[in-house]
């Protein structure tokens, strides 16, 4: 039993799984329908709701039929079914590869109807499947006109009644259907317009009429309107065509375009075409409706428009098909097939002689062709008689005419009558013409103008050496009377002449030199210079000529050196040199190749390094030279020997770069300010000067000065901006008065405010300032003698003497350089006096040049106060104070004559 049981579990699983796939779908369809379907005919519909949403594989056995994704069967081209009927299967298959057979038999509806009672009644009880329903537009009724029934598989088990909604029914056309609920007799109440609504498809229902409950699934329910022929076609396109004229026969002059709106693909919708007129020119396919030439011989220039009636008519242009007609333009397109025709077979005209760029003649012209186009816009050429290109010939864009125009003067004493031959010809060549382009003869009589004088030749040239003495006669330039063929009465004049150098002679015509010939001359150009002369006969008439002068060179220039400055960088262990160039305004055979040689007054220094001739020589240093400007002698011949001796210079430098000397790139930097910082310097140099004559103009009376100070005196100022030196950087200023505050002068007078005062001292003047413990003239503002700054009694109170200090803060700044500068009077004064009690280093000696190791230094550095506490280091201030003390003191005083 346990291995019989899953066996028949499996068998009986199997079975339920078959048994639920056959009843996915039904196994038989019936349908009555037409005996004659058409494509695309519903015939109807396998029921695959059961099989839910799996992707279904449907065919048909019969390839008449085909079948849709949602089960509806469709008939594929035109089909009959015979009396006894039609059967075939449809195929469904799913993904898993189960497949089912539906059998489908069909019954044609005449048959059917011819049955008796008993099988009517047995229609009811076909399924809930009805095929499409069809009924005829435009019927003419009497309405309402029963259609068919519909009728439900439900109405074997239960009594039931119909009703339908949608379309034709509730919606879009309401009313049009109805039906009888208890029979299932559907009915049609109006006339339908298949051109409007071709189909319509609502929904059928079955209810039990017991408890109203439907006995079944809704079914859709369609019914078709079969087409009548009640429309005649009509024209879809323009009637406009275009053929180029002579066009071959069978060329192709359009296609005529129309539709029919009944039922596409029936009897009703063929179109057949017809040409009512105009058939023996053109043909018209009778079902595609093109349009083709019959003859060659549609000429536009002839008739260039046709006019042809077409008539479309439906059921395949049977007598009783509905048609309509139309006209049809056929216009013929230009070719250029005319050629242009002269109006006249010859042309004449007259033009007076010496006229350039007038219109002579108007030369007319026809052309058949279509105008505007290039088939009709005329080129005119002419062929002949134009050698000498006197004339010239253009089209008028408007009236398509030859315009002939004299481009340059004719001269009637050589020819009088000028013959012509013009052509005309399109833009585009001919076609299909036996013709050619026409050609027309044209006179044209020059007629006579009285004119003036003409020259033998409108260019003279003559050739003349440069410099020939004045009056030279170097040519004649006459003319003559182009009507008397005479020169008599005809005067000369010159009309240009840039440098005055030719002479005309009024009456012969002669010229002569008037000023020297100068081929080197800026006139002169490609050794060419030329003047303009004018001949005037006894009418006044007038002629120009042109004396070109080719003018000979002859060696009257030199060889020079363009630039005789040359710089020479020097090099250790290596003498330098240099190229001079040279250039000579003549040509050969007077100007290069050149020889070089050096002048009588070289003085060596320089040699010639290779003396061939040429264009150029090198100088080279014959020894060493240190820096600085030569002077070289140099003589420059031509090939001719002739020349003379010239200098160039050179300087010879240490060179910051190739070619440049350092002091040249100096002062080629600094320019116009190097020149104003050397006149700045000397004017401070001078005002240098200035001061010393101020300070040393003392005399030593007033060096000699004792207490009795009258306010005469000088001020030591301190003129160096520097920091003190190292013997001097510890030095204090000591400043008198109340106090023992000291001011250390070394750091720049930290205490010391910068400030600017205006007052005298010992007479001179100005603003001064005191910064950093330094005291300094900065300009003039006033001068004043007034000495009652000094009343405070501290030079007379024995400010030497004592041992007190005034602070800053306790007296001003000029009463403070006041005192010193009484102190440094005295001491001038005292060491200027020769005393024997004294020793001699103390005493003044006059001095030259120091040289280099003086013992005294710099004398900037005696203003500074040594360390003491006290005054006492002016007793003896040393070498450096002596020294300056000696400035200060003329010859006399020290004892010099």
């Amino acid at each position: 039993m346990s291995r019989v049981g899953p066996s028949c579990a499996l068998l009986l699983l199997l079975s339920v799984l078959c048994y639920s796939v056959e009843s996915c779908v039904q196994r038989h369809v019936r349908a009555q329908v037409p005996e004659t379907l058409q494509a695309g005919y519903a015939v109807s519909r396998v029921n695959l709701e059961g099989c839910g949403i799996k992707r279904l594989q449907l065919a048909s056995s019969d390839p008449d039929f085909t079948i849709q994704t949602d089960g509806t069967i469709l008939t594929v081209s035109i089909t009959t079914v015979p009396d006894s009927g039609k059967s075939f299967c449809i195929w469904v298959q799913d993904q898993r590869g189960h497949k089912w057979k539906v059998d489908v038999s069909l019954t044609p509806i005449e048959q059917i109807s011819q049955k008796s009672s008993n099988v009517v009644l047995r229609r009811a009880k076909r399924r809930w499947s009805p095929l499409p329903f069809n009924i005829k537009e435009n019927d003419p009724g009497p309405f309402p006109k029963d259609v068919e029934f519909i009728a439900s598989d439900s109405s074997l088990n239960f009594s039931v009644y119909y009703t339908i909604d949608g379309p034709g029914v509730t919606t879009e056309l309401v009313g049009l259907f109805s039906v009888v609920p208890n029979s299932g007799l559907l009915r049609v109440h109006q006339t339908v317009d298949r051109e409007m609504y071709p189909q319509f498809v609502f929904t059928a229902h079955a209810f039990d009429r017991y408890s109203n409950k439907e006995t079944d699934l809704p079914l859709k329910i369609t019914v078709n309107v079969n087409d009548v022929n009640d429309n005649a076609p009509q024209f879809s396109s323009p009637l406009f065509f275009i053929v180029p004229e002579q066009s071959d026969p069978g060329t192709i002059v359009g296609q005529v375009n129309a539709t029919d709106r009944d039922e596409p693909n029936t009897p009703h919708t063929k179109i057949r075409y017809t040409l009512i007129n105009g058939t023996d020119l053109f043909n018209i396919n009778p079902f595609s409706g093109v349009i083709t030439t019959k003859t060659n011989t549609l000429d536009r220039e002839t008739q260039d428009r046709y006019i042809v009636k077409v008539e479309i008519r439906d059921m395949g242009g049977a007598s009783d098909g509905l048609f309509s007609q139309g006209l049809a333009s056929i216009s013929l397109g230009d070719i250029n097939d005319n050629p242009p025709i002269f109006k006249e077979k010859a042309y004449k005209a007259q033009v007076q002689e010496n006229q350039a760029n007038v219109l002579v003649l108007r030369i007319p012209v026809e052309d058949k062709d279509l105008q505007g186009t290039p088939n009709w816009k005329a080129v005119y050429e002419i062929t002949k008689g134009n050698e000498t290109g006197n004339f010239w010939i253009k089209t008028d864009p408007t009236t398509n005419e030859g315009l002939l125009y004299v481009t340059k003067p004719l001269d009637r004493e050589k020819q009088d009558l000028v013959k012509l031959e013009i052509m005309a010809r399109n833009e585009v060549p001919l076609v299909q013409s036996s013709s050619s382009w026409m050609k027309v003869p044209v006179d044209l009589t020059v007629t006579d103008v009285d004119e003036g004088p003409e020259f033998s030749a409108p260019i003279l040239r003559l050739k003349v050496k440069e410099n020939v003495a004045n009056g030279t006669l170097i040519g004649t330039y006459t003319a003559i009377d182009p009507e008397t063929k005479s020169s008599k009465g005809i005067k000369y004049y010159k009309l240009t002449d840039p440098g005055s150098w030719i002479n005309v002679m009024e009456t012969t015509g002669e010229l002569r030199t008037a000023n020297t010939i100068d081929r080197e001359s800026p006139l002169v150009y490609n050794e060419t210079y030329n003047i303009t002369v004018k001949a005037v006969d006894e009418s006044q008439k007038t002629g120009t000529g042109t004396v070109v002068i080719l003018i000979e060179d002859v060696n009257d220039n030199y060889p020079v050196i363009p630039v005789p400055d040359r710089t020479v960088c020097s090099k250790e262990n290596q003498r330098s040199s240099t190229t001079v160039e040279a250039v000579d305004s003549d040509k050969s055979p007077y100007a290069g190749p050149f020889t070089f040689e050096l002048g009588p007054g070289n003085d060596g220094k320089w040699k010639i390094k290779d003396p061939k001739p040429g264009t150029s020589v090198v100088l080279e240093q014959a020894e060493d030279l240190p820096n600085g400007q030569y002077k070289v002698p140099l003589i420059v011949k031509d090939l001719q020997g002739e020349g003379t001796e010239q200098t160039v210079n050179i300087q010879v430098c240490t060179c910051v770069r190739d070619g440049e000397c350092a002091a040249q790139k100096i002062s080629a930097k600094l320019g116009v300010w190097a020149v104003l910082a050397m006149l700045l310097a000397l004017l401070l140099l001078l005002l240098l000067c200035l001061l010393f004559v101020l300070v040393c103009s003392t005399k030593g009376e007033k060096l000699r000065m004792t207490d009795d100070y009258d306010g005469t005196g000088g001020m030591l100022l301190k003129s160096n901006t520097e920091a003190p030196g190292e013997e001097v950087k510890d030095a204090l200023l000591v400043m008198p008065g109340s106090g023992v505050d000291i001011v250390d002068g070394s750091k720049g007078g930290a205490t010391m405010e910068h400030q600017t005062m205006l007052g005298t001292a010992g007479g001179a003047y100005g603003q001064h300032a005191i910064h950093g413990g330094s005291m300094y003239q900065t300009g003039t503002q006033g001068y004043m003698t007034n000495q009652s700054m000094f009343s405070s009694g501290q030079y007379g109170a024995g400010f030497y003497g004592n041992t007190m200090y005034n602070k800053f803060s306790d007296m001003s700044a000029l009463d403070t350089w006041r005192t010193n500068e009484l102190y440094l009077d005295n001491k001038l004064a005292y060491f200027g006096e020769e005393e024997d009690g004294r020793y001699a280093a103390d005493l003044l000696k006059a001095y030259g040049y120091e040289g280099m190791g003086s013992p005294a230094g710099s004398v900037g550095c005696c203003s500074v106060i040594s360390d003491q506490d006290t005054l006492d280091f002016l007793d003896s201030l040393g070498p450096k104070f002596r020294t300056l003390a000696d400035v200060c003191t003329n010859k006399a005083e020290r004892g010099q004559q």
